[in-house]
């Protein structure tokens, strides 16, 4: 997968239709005039998405009062997902991309580096969409802890 392949500023946000925790049908254009906080995460459950997952739950009414609506995507069934959203006390929709249709949309399942060796895998990745579905910031190769602090700075949200 290459760079110019990857969502850049002003481009328009893939459409999608995906299950969240519940099983229940989710799209793109359900929060269509808010703004959206997109992540991709590489499964539930695991250390680094529990830790980045947590952080945008404690994070949610800063982001939610700057007008932003946090939506995670996983490759993960909707079942693991609503386990990961119980057990950690998610207080954002988890959606479940299994056949990774939303994330190779979006550039975020590719190459990596994963402990020295290439990989093809889910890129932990970020979009923040404005209210007509465009997208103002891409955000490739995120650092799970951490994450939320610069996004948050990024955005001119103040603690």
């Amino acid at each position: 997968m290459t760079d110019s392949q990857r969502l850049e500023q002003g481009d328009t946000a893939p459409a999608f239709r995906l299950q969240d925790e519940t099983g229940s049908p989710v799209s793109l254009t359900d929060f269509q005039g808010k703004k959206v906080v997109l992540y991709f995460y590489p499964a539930a459950m695991t250390p680094g998405c529990t830790t980045q997952a947590c952080d945008f739950r404690d994070n949610l009414n800063s982001l939610q009062s700057a007008g932003y609506q946090v939506i995670g995507i996983s490759k993960d069934e909707p079942a693991k997902n609503a386990e990961f959203k119980a057990q950690e006390s998610i207080n954002f929709p988890l959606l479940s991309d299994p056949d990774l249709e939303v994330h190779k949309a979006y550039a975020a399942y590719g190459e990596k580096t994963l402990y020295g060796k290439t990989v093809v895998g889910v890129l932990r990745s970020t979009f923040v969409l404005d209210e007509t579905g465009f997208v103002t910031l891409p955000l490739y190769n995120v650092k799970a802890t951490g994450h939320v602090a610069s996004l948050r700075k990024k955005l001119g949200i103040d603690d």
